[in-house]
């Protein structure tokens, strides 16, 4: 009896025990842990090389007829003819081209090197009846202020019919001008050093001026239509930069062209740019009239004609696209002609 108490009391004491310890377990897990330190420094991880995947094998490999074999190098030697032996070691391209002997350089035979103006006096000129100064520069080729410099002309350059110029001794007379018509002085030079022309007849006194053509000094009443047509082109400024200095008269080609007033032939030519076969005339009170893109020309220098009279033909290079001809009509204004609209002269 004694004995199984004995055995009671341990097992309660276990049990007891058994009970603390389970207690104690449950409140201690209660609790966080404390953080933790390595006591030890620890290498670096090292990264993990990557390694691909394994390729994928063909479940069946491919047949043989499927195969291109490679394609063998050729093994046969070429042959090729050696290149000829060179006598000169200098390249080609770096050889110089063999020296020429060029014709020495001259000038056309009509062209002269322009020889500088002098204030030598040289040859007279006698003054015509429509003569300008700029003119006679012109067909001289010597400067206009050289011309009122050696004949004391003064600022306005005036000039007078029958009165003799002076012209340096450099001056070339290059043919007449239509404001410089008179005959070429003695001794005086021409191009390309040709013979001068013979000198002229002796002078019988002052050329006649043309007769007026009427009173009236604003130009109406002086002048005629020199042929009947359509006014195909009026006076004035045509397009950008451009100005006609007449009219143009449409007509039959061929259609005869007669002179608008009485006077003299001072020009006859197609030297003036642009105005084809040209004719001028020069009338009193300093008048004068231009008929251009004539077909044909029935007069010559100097010539006198009346009013009315045929001096030439309608032609076809006046560019209006029928046959036409030009005419204009100008008055001196000091050393200028100035042009007028012949509308506002001829009668209507």
């Amino acid at each position: 009896m004694a004995r199984m108490e004995r055995r009671l009391g341990a097992w309660a004491a276990r049990a007891a025990g058994l009970v603390v310890l389970t207690l104690a377990a449950a409140a201690c897990s209660t609790y966080p842990e404390g953080p933790r330190y390595p006591i030890y420094a620890e290498p670096p991880a090292q990264p993990r090389p990557y390694t691909p995947p394994p390729a994928e094998q063909p479940d069946t490999p491919p047949a043989p007829d499927d195969i291109v074999p490679p394609r063998p190098m050729p093994v046969d030697p070429i042959e090729a003819e050696a290149l000829p032996p060179t006598t000169d070691p200098t390249p080609t391209w770096a050889q110089s081209p063999p020296p020429t002997t060029a014709p020495p350089a001259t000038p056309p035979p009509e062209w002269r090197p322009a020889e500088p103006a002098s204030m030598t006096p040289g040859a007279g000129y006698l003054i015509q009846t429509g003569d300008t100064l700029s003119g006679i520069a012109r067909r001289f080729q010597t400067p206009v202020q050289i011309l009122i410099d050696l004949n004391g002309l003064g600022p306005r350059g005036a000039l007078t019919q029958g009165q003799t110029l002076i012209l340096p001794d450099s001056a070339v007379d290059t043919g007449r001008d239509p404001y410089a018509t008179g005959p070429s002085p003695r001794g005086v030079r021409v191009p390309n050093g040709a013979a001068p022309p013979p000198p002229p007849p002796p002078p019988s006194g002052n050329p006649a001026a043309p007769a007026p053509v009427s009173d009236s000094a604003d130009g109406r009443g002086v002048f005629q239509w020199p042929v009947r047509g359509e006014v195909i082109r009026r006076f004035g400024p045509v397009g950008t930069g451009e100005r006609n200095n007449g009219i143009n008269i449409g007509a039959s080609a061929g259609a005869p062209v007669n002179a608008a007033a009485a006077g003299r032939v001072a020009y006859v030519g197609d030297d003036l740019v642009g105005q084809g076969l040209v004719v001028l005339l020069i009338h009193a009170d300093g008048w004068r009239s231009v008929y251009g893109h004539l077909g044909s020309s029935l007069v010559e220098d100097g010539d006198e004609v009346r009013q009315g009279q045929q001096i030439g033909t309608v032609g076809l290079t006046a560019g209006d696209g029928r046959p036409s001809m030009h005419f204009e009509t100008r008055r001196m204004q000091g050393d200028d002609p100035t042009p007028i609209d012949p509308l506002s002269l001829l009668p209507r």
